[in-house]
């Protein structure tokens, strides 16, 4: 399965235009955003080393397919790894972003997280 096709298509509409707009209110800037809109019910994002290093996540898992129970293997989480990815990319062009899944709900975790590194 191609999970980043997957991920575009997931938040394309939806969560993107949301970060999007977060984004640019916040002077283009993940410090700032992840400071004025990192602690939501559905979303954290924890700046640990400005413009660099950022941990960011879900209180619960997110995902419709986990949600209506058709999706259960950790293996799925790939696909939210990839959509934070996808979106950081939009948001950064010409950044390499790395994004490592730390825990994830389906895993067993208490919520999903992930490491992300902007160089």
């Amino acid at each position: 399965m191609n999970y980043r096709d997957k991920a575009a298509a997931c938040v394309q509409h939806t969560v993107l235009p949301v970060q999007r707009q977060q984004f640019q209110e916040c002077g283009n800037s993940l410090d700032e955003q992840y400071k004025r809109y990192g602690n939501t019910e559905g979303f954290f994002g924890k700046v640990l080393e400005p413009g660099h290093l950022y941990e960011i996540g879900y209180p619960k898992c997110v995902c419709p397919e986990a949600a209506a129970g058709t999706a259960k293997s950790p293996n799925h989480c790939e696909c939210s790894r990839q959509s934070v990815l996808y979106i950081l990319e939009q948001l950064l062009p010409g950044k390499t972003i790395t994004v490592t899944t730390m825990e994830t709900v389906l895993g067993g975790g208490e919520c999903c997280r992930f490491r992300v590194t902007v160089e």
